[in-house]
């Protein structure tokens, strides 16, 4: 692996004109693509395998012309203090909106209040439901402009007016935090590498990586239903480990210019060595995202793809165009140690002062690494400690997806929420749908009765609407309203009751009860994603666990890391959970609304937070592993690892960090709460575990943290990601090169 990759970095750096041209035909393709792509058409959300997506599937096949993917939107009145809605001018307001509410071409159909008795008790409430034709996303600009200017005018007469429903979905926006993450990144490469251009090949490669994989995925967003939140996963994901993974390689290549190495030598030996890291450690991450296929979630499975697909584009970009850039750069990029003249300039190379002192000073992360080594036990405990304090708020984690109650209190979706629970309680925010098919059942009507009189009887259902056939008569839909909020506990147990209760109808009439609606989908899928993590857990970590064992050539450093992996992950889910189930902070992170924890969120952590933690393992622990093939004892090697590797990790932290929490800033929950938990894993796992937990037990384990049976050193492929096959391959590529292109390269 290092030889091969030895080999492609010098033959990017000399051709770097043409590796360079094909980046930019890559780019310039996929924006192509993009621009001219049709605009993304709906993105559809099924569930298979569960009860609420059997149901909707036998909607859409017994009821076609119900449009049950159709958007759907809740014009909510308020009568002004003092007056009702069943007053004249009041009904004759809202007889006017659901007027101008039928006109619309995609409207399918429109209820009037005052018919479908849907008026509060207290008469200051009442609610139009619109039906459409075509999803949320597919809804013309006209349409939604028409919802609006009704709402508007009913405003205008004097009433109370919000919109509730997936007709006014907006994209959500990012804010300016994204941009301030990415500004912080800059200063920590600046500060790291000593150079602007150095810490410019970074941000330029993560930005163009960046850009081919979003751009294609809008390219082929309409064709594969992408939805908004599948590009900015790919974006989040693809900016950090982007920047980290060429941070990585122009590191490397400082260190070897400071070992007193020609640029292309010193390019071949840093993508051999660190670009080994950076494959392995790629393939971790592509593992865990690609991965997700295996809950059977479409729309999971899509995003985890994307964003796998947006990762291989940064380790070919790291392996490929930094060589090509750092070409082009020359004598710009200067040694590890020196800086440039806007940054202080002057100093000398490590190389040199080490000419002059023969012990100079270390550096923070050798007196670290020392310090452990010399408490390892203190320092275990402390870690494991403090870890398991931040995990224990997992142990009350609630689950469910995120419903208009969780928008923020300045949006109309939000106030119309708020207003259907003032005037007909929490539960008509989260009606259930009964499907009932009684296509085997000897007296359909009479099953569907049968059905109605059931569930009257059942705890926390405070209404039941009369039974609905098709054309056919041998399907009816039954609305049931629970008496808690869609995303409580108790409607989460009415549901389970329903589908109990169904059972026994069916043993009676032969008739079955189906559940479905938006509540019974989302606590579908939070149980899916339940019943998925364990097998998920399982084949994730055995896939990288058996790929460390390669990197590693040990037994004990994988599971070390798998273990540490854990303890990061439970960590930072607890810290989610305090954070945007209890409150915690709610204010500071820009949480107006606390609740239950979006479903996918311990998945995707799982997912993502091990690919990354990986990153971290492989990037620390393989300058150790290096220092320990060469004949380094095993607690020096740990401190020798630190001395040149500390810095770097801990830039690459600082920087994702920053990434992923310049997405909390985004108006979407969604989307907020995984940036914050992403960034508080990189937290967790690159400053307690990998750089407190590992040197610890590395250092309790001596020689034995090394160690492999013979039969399977035998049976593993020899992955090279030291480096030690470069120490004579190198000499013999030099001897062999051309004489004329050699002297070109000196004066590069």
């Amino acid at each position: 692996m290092a030889t091969f990759l030895y080999k492609l970095g010098r033959l990017a750096f000399r051709r770097r004109h043409f590796v360079a041209l094909i980046w930019v035909a890559l780019l310039t393709l996929a924006g192509v693509g993009a621009a001219s792509a049709p605009a993304a058409g709906t993105t559809s959300f099924s569930i298979p395998g569960t009860e609420a997506q059997k149901a909707f599937d036998l909607l859409e096949d017994r009821f076609p012309g119900m449009s049950a993917d159709g958007a759907t939107a809740r014009v909510v009145f308020k009568a002004p203090a003092g007056e009702k809605m069943t007053d004249a001018e009041n009904k004759a307001t809202v007889k006017e909106t659901v007027r101008e509410l039928s006109d619309g071409s995609e409207v399918a159909s429109v209820a009037d209040p005052y018919k479908a008795k849907a008026v509060s008790k207290d008469g200051t409430v009442a609610y139009a439901a619109v039906s459409y034709d075509v999803s949320g996303m597919e809804l013309a600009d006209s349409t939604k402009e028409a919802l609006e200017e009704a709402a508007q005018n009913a405003r205008d007469a004097g009433l109370t007016v919000e919109v509730g429903g997936d007709a006014l979905q907006a994209t959500p926006e990012t804010g300016t935090t994204e941009i301030i993450g990415i500004a912080v990144a800059a200063v920590v490469l600046v500060i790291t590498l000593g150079s602007l251009v150095a810490a410019g090949l970074p941000l330029l490669t993560a930005i163009i990586g960046v850009g081919i994989g979003v751009a294609t995925i809008t390219a082929l967003a309409n064709t594969l239903e992408l939805g908004s939140t599948t590009s900015t996963l790919a974006m989040m994901i693809g900016l950090a480990v982007g920047i980290d993974y060429a941070l990585f390689i122009v590191s490397r290549y400082r260190a070897e210019l400071a070992e007193g190495r020609d640029r292309d030598e010193a390019v071949g030996r840093a993508v051999g060595t660190a670009g080994s890291a950076v494959v392995f450690a790629g393939l971790t991450v592509v593992i865990a995202l690609a991965g997700l296929a295996v809950v059977n979630i479409p729309m999971l499975t899509k995003m985890g793809l994307a964003a796998a697909g947006t990762v291989v584009i940064a380790v070919l970009i790291a392996l490929t165009m930094i060589p090509a850039l750092l070409g082009y750069a020359g004598r710009k990029i200067q040694p590890a140690g020196a800086k440039s003249k806007l940054l202080g300039g002057g100093r000398k190379s490590s190389k040199d002062q080490s000419t002059q002192n023969s012990q100079p000073k270390p550096n923070m992360g050798t007196r670290w690494a020392s310090f452990v080594v010399r408490r390892p036990v203190a320092v275990l405990l402390f870690g494991v400690i403090g870890l398991g304090a931040a995990a224990a708020p997992v142990g009350s984690l609630e689950l469910g997806l995120p419903d208009d109650g969780s928008q923020p209190t300045s949006t109309t979706q939000r106030r119309a929420y708020d207003l259907l629970s003032e005037g007909f309680g929490p539960g008509f925010n989260g009606p259930l749908m009964l499907v009932v098919d009684a296509k085997s059942s000897d007296d359909p009507q009479e099953a569907a009765a049968t059905v109605t009189d059931e569930i009257k009887d059942l705890e926390g259902v405070v209404r039941v609407t009369p039974a609905v056939p098709n054309k056919a008569g041998d399907t009816y839909t039954i609305t049931v309203i629970p008496d808690s909020k869609p995303s409580s506990t108790e409607t989460e147990d009415l549901v389970h009751g329903i589908r109990d209760a169904g059972a026994d109808i069916k043993a009676d009439t032969d008739a079955e009860v189906l559940v479905t609606g938006t509540t019974a989908m989302n606590i579908d899928f939070s149980q899916k994603m339940n019943d998925a993590l364990i097998p998920y857990l399982a084949l994730v970590v055995g896939l990288a666990f058996l790929l460390l064992i390669a990197v590693f050539r040990s037994i004990l450093v994988p599971l070390k890391a798998a273990l540490g992996f854990l303890l990061s992950v439970l960590a930072a889910l607890g810290a989610v959970v305090a954070v945007f189930q209890w409150g915690w902070m709610a204010d500071l992170m820009g949480v107006e609304e606390t609740g239950p924890i979006m479903s996918m969120m311990p998945i995707f952590m799982v997912g993502v937070v091990f690919g990354l933690a990986m990153d971290y393992e492989v990037f620390l622990v393989t300058r150790m592993r290096e220092a320990y093939v060469h004949g380094e004892k095993p607690s020096q090697a740990v401190v020798t690892g630190f001395r040149h590797g500390a810095r770097v990790v801990t830039a690459a932290a600082v920087i994702m960090m920053a990434v992923f929490a310049g997405f909390i800033g985004s108006s979407e929950s969604m989307v907020k709460m995984i940036g914050f938990g992403l960034a508080i894993a990189v937290f967790f796992d690159a400053f307690i575990v990998r750089m407190a937990i590992v040197p610890a037990v590395l250092a309790l384990l001596g020689r034995k943290a090394w160690w492999l049976p013979k039969w399977l050193d035998r049976a593993l492929p020899n992955v090279d990601v030291e480096g030690e096959g470069l120490r004579t391959k190198s000499d013999d590529d030099r001897k062999d090169a051309d004489p004329d292109e050699e002297r070109q390269l000196v004066r590069v």
